[in-house]
């Protein structure tokens, strides 16, 4: 696996080069925004690693550039900030995958293993739909009545595991371990937040509804008239 580190410490840019190297990852390397966005373009990477907090060009803008050139390449943040918000804000910036700091070497390799496990586990050639709403996923589209849907990577992963699991209700467990591979905070609304955004984007004009709550159970993407 090729990965991009973009982190403004020395020192803990160092500590996580050398740990992945130790694991058999190639990893390049940036100290600000631009050149991280240079780097992204530039070249190939199967995962880049991006601090929030940096010179020049924070984080959250890094990461919309990128994901205006590039959708498939995975992106994880690494920040300070730990809040509900703080989180919502880089998922909805591009980001796959969210790690507050501090954190154990550990669990970023966990993290790292998770989002490689979700990208190989996609069948690249894949096309879902339920009534009028079609993805495929090679080209990251979305279309409902042929219209697209312009969604962020994040909105793009989820309606990919309710399309897959369509008819079926999905709990916020469910969710939060198939999509993000990991667990949020109990009080954590993010989910909800997201379920939010995505039934804005696919609903919102349409008669039919197709993302439904179930109060106490979770969310099932069906047609309306579905029993």
């Amino acid at each position: 696996m090729k990965i991009l580190l973009i982190e403004d410490e020395p020192k803990v840019a160092s500590f996580i080069k050398k740990g992945l190297e130790e694991q058999s990852y190639e990893v390049d390397q940036a100290y600000d925004g631009n050149f991280g966005i240079k780097l992204a373009l530039q070249n190939e990477y199967d995962l880049i690693i991006l601090d929030i907090i940096l010179p020049n060009m924070n984080g959250l803008e890094v990461c919309r550039e990128i994901r205006r050139h590039n959708v498939a390449v995975s992106i994880l943040m690494l920040t300070a900030l730990g809040t509900t918000d703080d989180k919502i804000i880089g998922l909805d910036a591009g980001a796959d995958d969210y790690l507050t700091k501090p954190f154990e070497f550990k669990e970023l390799l966990a993290r790292i293993r998770a989002i490689s496990r979700r990208s190989t586990e996609v069948n690249v050639g894949e096309k879902l739909g339920i009534a009028d709403l079609e993805m495929d996923v090679a080209r990251k589209t979305v279309t409902r009545g042929g219209k697209p849907i312009n969604l962020t990577a994040r909105e793009f992963a989820l309606l990919h595991y309710l399309l897959r699991n369509k008819g079926r209700v999905v709990s916020r467990v469910d969710i939060t371990e198939q999509v993000w591979e990991t667990s949020f905070d109990t009080g954590s609304n993010v989910i909800d937040v997201y379920i939010n955004f995505l039934r804005k984007k696919v609903d919102k004009g349409h008669s039919s509804k197709l993302i439904h709550t179930l109060v106490g159970m979770g969310y099932v993407l069906k047609e309306q008239n579905t029993v």
